[in-house]
Order: structure tokens, then C-alpha cells, then sequence
């Protein structure tokens, strides 16, 4: 498997240009939602709920609606946002073309969409501090956990896109993991409320770690046993970073192919025969 190359950060800038030219579109309904979110549960149910973990239960819930909404920005941009660069707007295509890589490109889009949950959940910590949640110096880090939790989110997305057939095949993503995952990390109450086992499998799906990192960060609760839960969150990223690297060069090298060999067609064509006399059965490519 080949490695990227510093020219993916041509991909993240391509990405990040469009991001600065429509941000007004997106920027709305991403800063609304969560707010909705914490002040719906944490104000409204949280009137019911007494102190969880020795705290109000708006503060305990606020790191994980960080986490968990950096963890959907990753998540959305580099399923829906990658397949259609991909399969509708031909970006790939024109991409690969250049002297950047396949991995390169997969490489461009995977930090991009980590770049997006670092902004979600850095917006997301402005609005909990203005909300007087945040009691820690440590949660300075919060910006650099959300990178690396977007990297995760971002290469899983990346390799899932690489195997669906149809823009719908998402759906079974979004309701069969990513929602499940909102919901049995930690987010709205402990891991210590469920059976044994389920306590166990908690900490196999990826948004656990990253939740309590961010709520010891929030809270200052910082010590030496965080390092296996970050060790824990690098081992998804590099694993899954390798895994989308692997499939995602599967699919985006018959692309790549696919244009060489057009493009030798054509210039043979020409070579051959005026323009009006082409078949266009000279551009077919078996695949």
C-alpha cells in the first residue's frame, strides 16, 4: 500500500475553498442544532435528572455533545460530501488526473473532514463555556481530541463510501452505527447505568474514548489513565486510516485508469480519423 504524499493538502484546500465560499448554508442549522440539543435535555430533562457524577446534568452532557456532534460533521461530510465529489460532480476524476495520488486524494479528504469536526466541536466548546459548563484550562485540548476523533469518523465514512453502490445505501450507516453509537457512549448518562456487558462492548465502538477524554478535559479531571483511552482513539485512527487508504484506492484506481485509457483512445482516434468520422464505440472501456 503506498503512503500519501504532501499533495494531499491540495485536496484539503480544494475542500476548504468551497467550505469558505457556502459556509453561510451550512453554518445555521450545525451551530442551531446543538445548542437545541443541550438546552432541550440538559435544561428541560435535566430539571427531572438530580446530580450525575456529582454533577448538574447539563454539565454532564455537554462534553458529549461536543464529541457526538464533531463526531456527525466528520461523518456527513465524508459520506453524502465524499460520494457525491466522487460519483456526481466527477471531482475524483479530474483530481487524479494530476499528479496527486489516489492516496492523496483519499488522504485530502479524510483530513478535511477532520478539519470540519475540529470546527464543529470548537463551536460547540465557545457555546458551552458561554454557558458557564466548561471549568477547566484542560479543555484548550478539546479542538486537538475533535482532529483526531474527525480522523477516525472521517476514515470510517471514507470506507464505508467506498463500498456502497447508491447515495441511499447511507441511510443503513447513519441508523444502523452512527445513531446507536449517540447513544451508548456515554453522551446522556454513564456507562455504569448499563448490564456488564454492554459496558464492555461500549468501549469497542469509537465515540467512548473520545467522550471521556472530552469530559475529563471539560472538568479537569486529568490524569495518568487518559493515556490508554488516547492510545485507544489512535489505534482506531491509524487503523481505519489504513483500512479506507487500502478499499478507497480500490475503487478510485479504476477511475484512474479509466481516464488514462480514454484519453490514449482519443488521441489515437484523432491520429486516425477527422473528428466527424470517430464511432464512439472508440471511447468504450471494458472495466
Amino acid at each position: 500500500m503506498k503512503l500519501f504524499s504532501w499533495r494531499c493538502i491540495r485536496m484539503w484546500q480544494r475542500n476548504r475553498d468551497v467550505f469558505v465560499r457556502l459556509w453561510h448554508s451550512e453554518a445555521p442549522g450545525a451551530i442551531a442544532e446543538p445548542i437545541l440539543i443541550l438546552v432541550a435535555m440538559g435544561l428541560g430533562l435535566g430539571a427531572y435528572v438530580g446530580l450525575v457524577d456529582g454533577q448538574r446534568y447539563i454539565e454532564f452532557i455537554a462534553p458529549g455533545i461536543i464529541a457526538s456532534y464533531a463526531m456527525f460533521s466528520a461523518s456527513f461530510e465524508c459520506t453524502y460530501g465524499t460520494f457525491f465529489r466522487m460519483e456526481y460532480q466527477k471531482t475524483f476524476d479530474a483530481v487524479i488526473a494530476t499528479p496527486l495520488s489516489v492516496e492523496d486524494v483519499i488522504a485530502g479528504e479524510i483530513f478535511w473532514g477532520a478539519t470540519r469536526s475540529m470546527l464543529t466541536g470548537t463551536v460547540i466548546l465557545t457555546i458551552a463555556a458561554a454557558f458557564q459548563l466548561v471549568h477547566s484550562p484542560w479543555a484548550i485540548l478539546i479542538p486537538l481530541v475533535c482532529f483526531l476523533e474527525g480522523v477516525v469518523f472521517a476514515s470510517i465514512a471514507v470506507f464505508y463510501t467506498s463500498m456502497v453502490p447508491a447515495i441511499y445505501t447511507f441511510n443503513y450507516y447513519f441508523t444502523l452505527f452512527i445513531t446507536p453509537m449517540f447513544f451508548f457512549s456515554g453522551v446522556f448518562f454513564p456507562l455504569s447505568s448499563f448490564p456488564q456487558i454492554v459496558q464492555t462492548l461500549s468501549w469497542i465502538i469509537p465515540l467512548t474514548p473520545v467522550v471521556h477524554l472530552t469530559r475529563s478535559l471539560v472538568s479537569g479531571d486529568v490524569h495518568l489513565g487518559l493515556l490508554w483511552v488516547f492510545g485507544l482513539v489512535l489505534l482506531f485512527a491509524a487503523g481505519f486510516f489504513s483500512l479506507s487508504l487500502f478499499t478507497m484506492r480500490r475503487r478510485l484506481a479504476v477511475l484512474k485508469g479509466l481516464c488514462c485509457r480514454t484519453t490514449w483512445l482519443d488521441s489515437t482516434a484523432q491520429v486516425k480519423a477527422p473528428f466527424y468520422m470517430l464511432n464512439i464505440e472508440n471511447y468504450s472501456v471494458e472495466l
